[in-house]
């Protein structure tokens, strides 16, 4: 007890370890009011110090509020779990981040319940401090300070589940095939013994203005399963006197190649892109079965390369914008000024610049002024650009627009169990790098090709990938010798 002219005080510690004092007024009471405000400050200070270091570590703010048993199971609870989060970063990897997209449901379930356990530790830690022995104005900004913490720490989970959320979303719409009957969903293998994987690239002018699909981009991304080394072909659009696989409905009704009469004149509908809506348009060819316009254009591209198709992927390129927009645009040094439109009614001048969605389009499908080969070119350049500059920052910033994008515009059969061995490969691809070689003139010409040199180019391209790096490839063939270049060699991105 403390006595100075008339007044009386008693002083003690609080669970904050803040001194508390009772005043009993005398003369000086003003004096010692200003005091008693002051160490209430600090104590709202240290109150909100503790619940902040409680929402970093658990079990500090019970600790020292005497919630013994408390605050040491949370404090062990918390290292229990940096503990198996530390030994889980160490042996992650591409593998393991696969089979994470089949506990996506786990995920956000997960996320959630964090979030709610952290807000509810937040709170708890807030109240056994007792913050009811503060004055009222304090306790006001105390509680406000806690309930925004409380709100700042379960936000990151809550991300993480609608991250997840969105992803399955995505992926249950764009991967609907369930898999081959009888096969294992978790294969050993999942290659089935096969050294490579390839899967048909294409991109499709499909839209609400125009009748069927024509596949303005055809490659296939054939990919060595072991060392994820990848050679990306690109046939030409208008590839003409396509052959289709012996034996197949196709081949039947075109035992000479595929030739239909001039829908007007110097209008050909029968070049490559066509296949896939040809087979569309005609199910009689295939017993009555529609939709066949995706597995007949797998053989089909399957023949032309000697190669086994596993797989299709198609964009819809008009439907590409919408991920360019979603990303913010994409930097791209043009060349020269590209026109656009049936008249020339727009331009993507010469320079570099950051193109928006329509431009980047148009840039890369204009044929106004070019032809197929340039084009093809522009479009190597515009997906290089989107490959470089779609680093996983600015993904996850526009992540719920690029997966509403993505739903829209991407058509595929590869089986949604097989998503968590392609990641993996994914990232070995990554790793190792891809290699283009083009089918276009000089090499091969689209009027007559040259379907065993197709084949023979193909067949050298996938063993050079596959040679080990220190022996030099031989070439097979005779001049013009192919090119295989590192894809978007030759485009002036940044």
């Amino acid at each position: 007890m403390v006595k100075h002219s008339g007044v009386r005080q008693t002083a003690g510690r609080d669970s904050l370890g803040v001194i508390r004092t009772s005043v009993h007024p005398g003369t000086d009471g003003f004096n010692v009011k200003m005091r008693s405000c002051g160490v209430s400050s600090r104590k709202a200070a240290a109150l909100i110090g503790w619940v902040a270091l409680s929402a970093l570590v658990p079990g500090a703010a019970h600790l020292r509020a005497g919630w013994r048993r408390t605050g040491f199971a949370l404090l062990g609870g918390y290292a229990t779990l940096v503990a198996c989060l530390c030994v889980v970063t160490a042996v992650a990897d591409a593998g393991l981040a696969g089979r994470a997209l089949a506990w996506l449901t786990q995920i956000t379930v997960a996320a959630l319940a964090g979030a709610v356990a952290w807000l509810c530790l937040v709170v708890h830690s807030f109240v056994v401090l007792r913050p009811g022995t503060l004055p009222q104005g304090a306790q006001v900004v105390v509680g406000l300070a806690t309930g925004t913490l409380a709100v700042l720490v379960a936000a990151p989970f809550t991300v993480v589940a609608e991250y997840a959320a969105i992803s399955e979303r995505t992926i249950d719409t764009v991967f609907t095939e369930p898999g081959v009957p009888g096969e294992p969903v978790r294969p050993e293998d999942p290659w089935a013994g096969r050294n490579r994987v390839n899967v048909l690239l294409l991109g499709g002018d499909g839209d609400i203005s125009r009748v069927g699909i024509r596949t303005d981009s055809i490659n296939v991304a054939s990919v060595d399963v072991r060392t994820g080394r990848t050679v990306l072909l690109g046939l030409p659009r208008n590839l003409e006197h396509v052959r289709f696989a012996p034996g197949s409905p196709m081949a039947a009704r075109f035992p000479s190649g595929f030739l239909l009469p001039e829908s007007r004149p110097g209008w050909r509908e029968d070049l490559l892109y066509s296949v896939w809506q040809y087979a569309d348009d005609h199910p009689e060819l295939f017993g009555g079965r529609t939709g066949m316009g995706p597995q007949v254009l797998k053989e089909t591209v399957g023949h032309i390369l000697g190669l086994r198709i596993d797989w299709y992927a198609m964009v819809n390129i008009w439907g590409f914008a919408k991920i360019v927009d979603a990303l913010g645009g994409l930097v791209i040094s043009v060349d020269r000024d590209i026109t656009f439109g049936t008249y020339g009614e727009g331009t993507v001048a010469a320079g570099t610049r950051r193109l928006n969605g329509t431009d980047a389009l148009w840039y890369a499908r204009s044929r106004t002024g070019s032809d197929d080969y340039d084009r093809m070119r522009r479009q190597r350049c515009v997906f290089g650009a989107l490959l470089q500059q779609a680093d996983p920052a600015a993904v996850l910033r526009h992540y719920a627009q690029m997966a509403e994008a993505t739903e829209e515009i991407i058509r595929t059969d590869v089986p949604r169990p097989m998503l968590e061995h392609l990641v993996p490969l994914a990232w070995k691809v990554k790793q190792a790098g891809v290699t283009s070689l083009q089918f276009m003139p000089p090499l091969i010409s689209t009027v007559s090709p040259d379907w065993a040199r197709i084949r023979s180019l193909t067949a050298q391209a996938l063993a050079e990938s596959a040679a080990p790096e220190a022996a030099p490839p031989q070439p097979l063939v005779a001049e013009p010798a192919p090119s295989f270049s590192p894809i978007g060699e030759g485009c002036a991105t940044v």
